[in-house]
């Protein structure tokens, strides 16, 4: 069977590489970890999350939620491994991050059809490959990309992290525990501020020092991961209506709901690393520590991993991807993951399935499978390839890319879940048609 190349081992390359192993392909993985880093990076494993440890909601009247189950669905490396890592984070699936990392890494290297190839690549490769080098592509590898498309054709953002702290450095005199509503289990940490206290701090991170960017500007952040500091610059009240935002938590001292409350969520299975939910930053180090120790329940906070920021790359790529991510003018070179346009963890997992699966259909002189945009992984790919869309920005999958209902349902979350439940239906009748026509 021909050997498909896969350039990238983050969560799309990694995905990619499983789903053709899979269907009995051979796959060379190229990644440049741990020869060549990052700044994001900070392990060798495979899958790394720089980011949050969160992939975000779990049930299907969420959209990621819907397209989690899709993938569970279409046996998704990602998702079993995101499944047997959970660490408990009420209604949203959040992993032990080193863990899930660890586990994606073992399989990939364990698999028979997959070799890994260790070594930065900085040349397009010929076909069939799937490039899935992630929004935080070399500099080598961009050039290449951009010559070989021709054009000005990638575009770029700046993302951020949030810091993490040890569980036995908050003060849980000044907090404690709950979900918001009190929905599924009590795995937040909850730090109340009341609104002096608040008030003092937005005023102190509005004029914190940050850390030096090249080319960094308030308009260059990215809506969906903007740093809380440019959030603070944006209004008095923007981190209450964000990731402060105090709706659906009680204080169990005053039995009221607060001013302003930072959650914190584990960050690993043993519960000893929590991540300040919403608090990407690109602060100095020494101002993150003044500032953030500002919040009474992190007085004593340790930190054992500052917040960071790094330009993310994507391309333009309306003008460029068909609906399975695959170059217009040549379909056995496909792209996966955030350079693709797609925003997030389960979003990235979702394109390198797709594109994973297209190009096995498309080498086996088969048409790749069309998941349409009833689907929540078809919509995502109709999205990144709209040539309608004349100011293209990275987005995370949402209900309103998947096909209405054809019939009203009352209430948003019953119409959600009819559109999950279509979409899980169709997408079942779908691989039940393939497994007879095999």
């Amino acid at each position: 069977m021909m050997e498909v190349k896969v350039i990238g081992a983050g969560l799309a390359g990694c995905e990619a590489a499983w789903q053709l192993a899979q269907r009995g392909f051979q796959v060379a993985l190229y990644e440049m970890k741990p020869h060549k880093m990052s700044p994001a990076h900070h392990c060798a494993d495979f899958a790394e999350l720089v980011c949050s440890n969160s992939l975000r909601g779990d049930r299907l009247e969420n959209a990621v939620g819907l397209l989690k189950e899709e993938l569970r669905l279409l046996d998704s490396l990602i998702m079993s491994c995101a499944d047997a890592t959970r660490v408990e984070a009420g209604g949203c699936l959040a992993v032990d991050r080193y863990g899930f990392s660890a586990m994606v890494t073992e399989k990939i290297r364990n698999h028979p059809n997959i070799r890994v190839i260790s070594g930065e690549v900085t040349e397009m490769p010929d076909p069939p490959a799937i490039i899935a080098t992630g929004p935080l592509t070399s500099d080598a590898m961009s050039d290449a990309i951009a010559a070989y498309f021709g054009e000005g054709d990638y575009l770029h953002f700046f993302d951020a992290a949030a810091p993490l702290i040890t569980a036995e450095s908050i003060d849980m005199e000044q907090a404690w525990y709950a979900s918001r509503y009190d929905r599924g289990t009590a795995d937040y940490i909850n730090c109340a501020m009341d609104r002096e206290e608040y008030t003092a701090f937005v005023r102190e991170l509005r004029n914190a020092q940050e850390a030096e960017v090249h080319g960094f500007e308030d308009q260059n952040v990215f809506e969906g991961c903007m740093p809380v500091e440019v959030m603070a610059r944006r209004g008095e009240d923007t981190l209450r209506y964000g990731p402060m935002k105090p709706v659906g938590l009680k204080d169990p001292k005053t039995g009221k709901e607060p001013y302003a409350v930072v959650q914190l969520r584990k960050d690993n299975a043993a519960g000893n690393i929590y991540n300040l939910v919403g608090f990407q930053t690109h602060l100095k180090f020494p101002e993150q520590k003044r500032v953030f120790s500002m919040i009474p329940a992190l007085r004593n906070a340790e930190f054992v991993r500052y917040g960071v920021m790094h330009r993310n790359t994507f391309l333009n790529s309306p003008g460029l991807l068909d609906r399975c991510y695959a170059d217009r003018r040549q379909p056995l070179i496909a792209f996966a993951g955030q350079m693709t346009g797609v925003e997030g963890y389960v979003e990235s997992c979702a394109s390198g399935c797709l594109a994973a699966i297209s190009m096995a259909a498309r080498l086996q002189g088969q048409n790749p499978p069309d998941f349409t945009t009833k689907t929540a992984i078809g919509a995502l790919g109709h999205y990144i390839s709209d040539q309608s869309v004349t100011s293209f920005q990275p987005m995370n999958v949402n209900f309103g890319i998947i096909d209405a209902l054809e019939y009203r349902v009352k209430g948003k979350a019953n119409k959600n879940l009819a559109i999950a439940n279509r979409a899980l239906d169709y997408l079942r009748e779908l691989l039940d048609r393939k497994e007879e026509e095999t």
